[in-house]
């Protein structure tokens, strides 16, 4: 039997799968989300929403999906990876995973055929059948710059009212440099955002609701406000280093035939892991970056 089963959950609470179920709104989350919807329904063109390393970027992709998944007017595709070498390779997989079909004067179709095709598609999905075509980027500091003047010449796509190609990029703080140096596409960022990691209160929140998501049910509480306290020193705040302190306290609380964790439970956790080598030392808030 699982740990979280044994401990009544019915489902692991702090996986680090990026499930949007178990994905905490944070208020910082919360205002991405809010802001990057409403820049898909005026259809402004470009959002970038930067934060380090497991600051949640990655789950808050796929909240935004899922959100998109239950509006009818909106056709989307993620990419995962962007590391593209050229930019046709990025136009070949934008033209295969929109299903785009490609008029072409060559064999195989050349950069010009790629492109005019998928303006076609653009004009007809967002004029003739007002659909906002919308595509996401994670992982977008790994774009490089023909990748990126790419993108910018997409954004060029347009009505004399809104732009045909709703374009996210989600990326660690390395992007925002990388955007600096390319000043005409700095200038068509219609919503710019950092994430920050959490403070003590949405740190506790955030326990709290992924143990509820779990389906935990009892009115005992499993972390006490002490052994809060000692994670969020630790992690700083960050939701992924939250998560996985958590996943270890509890299945520490099986092993050990414990029911609550207390402070000495985590110290002894975090204690373990420095010994161990794996501690990450470089964790730095990061404000304003833009």
């Amino acid at each position: 039997m699982s740990y979280y089963k044994i401990l009544g959950f019915e489902k692991e609470p702090f996986s680090t799968s990026p499930d949007p179920e178990f994905f905490y709104l944070s208020k910082e989350h919360e205002t991405a989300l809010t802001n990057i919807l409403i820049e898909l329904r005026l259809k402004r063109g470009l959002s970038v929403i930067l934060g380090d390393v497991g600051t949640g970027k990655t789950t808050l992709s796929r909240k935004l999906i899922q959100e998109l998944k239950e509006r009818q007017d909106f056709i989307f595709h993620i990419i995962l990876d962007p590391s593209f070498e050229n930019d046709c390779l990025l136009l070949v997989s934008l033209v295969k995973n929109f299903e785009i079909d490609v008029v072409s004067t060559t064999n195989p179709a050349n950069i010009v055929d790629l492109r005019e095709s998928l303006e076609r598609f653009l004009f007809q999905k967002g004029v003739n059948e007002d659909k906002a075509i919308v595509l996401i980027i994670d992982e977008a500091q790994k774009l490089n710059s023909a990748s990126l003047e790419l993108l910018r010449v997409l954004l060029n796509y347009e009505t004399n009212e809104f732009k045909l190609l709703q374009l996210i990029l989600l990326g660690q703080l390395e992007l925002h440099s990388k955007i600096m140096n390319i000043p005409n596409f700095l200038d068509r960022i219609s919503f710019k955002y950092t994430l920050n990691p959490l403070d003590f209160e949405e740190t506790k929140e955030m326990i709290e609701f992924r143990i509820r998501q779990a389906g935990y049910k009892a009115n005992m509480h499993l972390f006490l406000d002490e052994a809060i306290e000692q994670i969020y020193q630790y992690s700083r705040g960050y939701p992924r280093k939250i998560t996985m302190l958590c996943h270890r306290a509890l299945k520490d609380l099986v092993m050990k035939n414990k029911y609550v964790v207390d402070a000495n439970s985590v110290r002894e956790l975090i204690e373990e892991e420095i010994k161990s080598g794996w501690h990450r030392k470089d964790l730095l808030l990061q404000k304003n970056n833009f």
